[in-house]
């Protein structure tokens, strides 16, 4: 199933191209117009280029430095800078310039503030809306600490999805996110948005190549389904840098394309699954089920 540890030369699936683009050239003189982060840059993303073309970006609020320091991310960890209170007026201005048919919100975590950065995020959610009303907004929060108040406070919002990343299986959790993180408060924090509003898609995502099993990964999804997430995504975990924690394995397509399958089985409403996907990936691709949603 996985190719084994002492051959890790990236396999041939795995060859990236480099960024480029009308679309990409505008994208990042817009960023750098407003002084925006984008996670695709931040966090080395490999389909950079073909998001931003077909009119998705994720973009990454409250700086680009992170409280936390998981061993898998490549965004800055320390002591984060203030926040900029005009940012979330400047983040929707970007996306109407852009004219985004789909943006996700994303953050560094951000232990620092007392209400770890809640409100500001809700406030970017409520002015994308308002400049940019048809655009469809996913949050891709952090865990707020599991503070159901803070969660409550991106429910009320009400961006179209919101996501919460599990990042790996229950048994590795541990090794490679932050102590502050894990597996079952993340798994909590997916079931309050739920039980906060039924309506709002929640969305999850796995990172595969880090030593778990198959049994593992289908017990990981059905864990999110016993939640009620919609939305799951699978990808190839690639290692940033020497610092981070390695890659044990690289998962073959075809059995991604398989486990994709497989979640398909357990109730999903959209699965992405194979080596490139990250949490972002194709999230327009929603856009008619979410849209047929809001219109009942």
């Amino acid at each position: 199933m996985l190719i084994e540890l002492m051959s890790l030369i990236r396999p041939s699936w795995l060859k990236m191209k480099i960024p480029s683009g009308e679309n990409y050239v505008k994208v990042k003189k817009t960023i750098q117009k407003y002084n925006l982060h984008t996670v695709c840059e931040e966090a080395s993303c490999p389909n950079v280029s073909e998001c931003w073309d077909s009119g998705t970006a994720t973009i990454m609020i409250m700086g680009d430095v992170c409280s936390r320091g998981c061993k898998f991310c490549n965004v800055n960890t320390g002591k984060p800078f203030e926040l900029d209170s005009e940012e979330p007026q400047h983040v929707a201005q970007a996306i109407k310039e852009w004219n985004l048919r789909y943006v996700v919100i994303t953050s560094v975590c951000r232990d620092d503030l007392l209400d770890e950065g809640s409100e500001h995020f809700a406030k970017t959610i409520r002015c994308i809306k308002s400049e940019c009303p048809d655009t469809v907004v996913e949050s891709l929060i952090p865990d707020f600490s599991g503070n159901e108040k803070f969660i409550q406070t991106i429910v009320q919002a009400n961006p179209h999805v919101i996501g919460h990343n599990i990042e790996t299986v229950q048994r590795l959790s541990h090794t490679i996110r932050d102590p502050r993180a894990n597996y079952k408060q993340s798994l909590k924090v997916l079931k309050n948005i739920k039980e906060l509003d039924s309506r709002i898609f929640t969305k999850s995502s796995l990172m595969l190549g880090l030593g778990e099993s198959k049994d593992e990964i289908l017990k990981s999804a059905q864990d999110l389904r016993d939640v009620d997430v919609d939305i799951i995504t699978l990808g190839q975990y690639m290692q940033p840098s020497q610092l981070h924690i390695p890659v044990k394995e690289f998962v073959t397509p075809e059995t991604f394309y398989q486990l994709k399958l497989d979640l398909k089985k357990l109730g999903f409403l959209h699965v992405e699954s194979g080596p490139f996907v990250r949490s972002s990936f194709r999230a327009s691709d929603v856009i008619d089920l979410i849209t047929k949603n809001v219109n009942k």
